[in-house]
């Protein structure tokens, strides 16, 4: 189910009359029903990008509340096993580096960055509710930066936004002078990393994310090696609110779901140059 608004059908095409596999258009925070029983719900719905979320800042906030107790609503209708999409961003600008799923967060509710923040945060606190009030099964992911093909060029988020300034020619706009640092995990490793956790018996929080570090900088300097483009860094004033530090303590993860990220930046972002490169229209490198 998705209702396209940052979403895209092309994403799904090669899925398009698969056996098992239909697409509803629908917006979450509508009443969703799905005849019959289902094994499992996984609620990933809601703008992501900065762009998106500031764009769209009441959607995202009904997103994750409404459309989160629509979606546990029919979880429990069908007795679903419920996994919630939540975000590094219920850290805020964090004060306690890295971020263990014990940390409370530093979050502004009212900066423009509370929507989507303060939306996960409640999202979180609802499905608990569910799970202790209505002894719903369910399943939390704390996901960290994560990049790979079928990202949308203009979404905002760093990645895109390097790699397609790059292949143009033109210059990499960083925030502030740079020194903000990121954890990029590719998304096959999260994927498997949220894959486990559906399949355990977890039923708190856990971040996935890949714990190397690395500056804004360093990740332009990459990319612009990786690219061989010629383009300078550039710098433009940081957004309010933009988290200094990014970096998942991993411990839970490895501990209970036996997971660590193995895909390096290099064979990522490769794979990633080499998708924008062939959605621009020019031959991959």
């Amino acid at each position: 189910m998705d209702n396209l608004i940052t979403g895209s059908l092309a994403n799904i095409e090669h899925l398009m009359g698969a056996e098992g596999f239909r697409f509803v258009k629908q917006d979450v925070t509508d009443f969703i029903h799905v005849p019959g029983t289902l094994d499992y719900i996984l609620h990933f719905a809601s703008p992501a990008s900065p762009i998106d979320y500031l764009h769209l800042p009441i959607q995202t906030l009904k997103v994750g509340s409404l459309g989160t107790h629509k979606a546990l609503g029919l979880a429990k209708a069908t007795g679903a096993r419920f996994l919630l999409a939540s975000t590094s961003e219920v850290y805020g600008d964090p004060l306690l580096h890295p971020q263990p799923e014990s940390y409370w967060g530093n979050v502004n509710p009212v900066g423009p960055r509370g929507v989507y923040d303060e939306a996960k945060r409640f999202a979180e606190a609802l499905t608990m509710a569910y799970q202790r009030h209505h002894g719903l099964d369910t399943r939390i992911v704390r996901i960290f930066n994560t990049y790979g093909p079928r990202m949308r060029l203009g979404d905002g988020r760093v990645v895109p936004t390097f790699v397609a300034q790059a292949l143009a020619g033109d210059p990499l706009t960083a925030f502030g002078d740079g020194s903000q640092t990121r954890s990029f995990c590719y998304v096959s490793d999260l994927i498997e990393g949220i894959w486990r956790l559906l399949q355990s018996d977890y039923r708190e929080p856990v971040n996935v994310g890949n714990p190397t570090e690395m500056t804004v900088l360093e990740f332009a300097n990459a990319v612009l090696r990786l690219t061989g483009s010629r383009s300078n860094v550039v710098f433009e004033p940081l957004p309010v609110d933009d988290p200094k530090v990014r970096q998942p303590d991993i411990s839970l993860a490895r501990e209970v779901l036996g997971w660590e990220p193995r895909i390096s930046l290099e064979e990522g972002l490769a794979a990633t140059i080499s998708y924008f490169t062939e959605r621009r229209g020019a031959p991959a490198t």
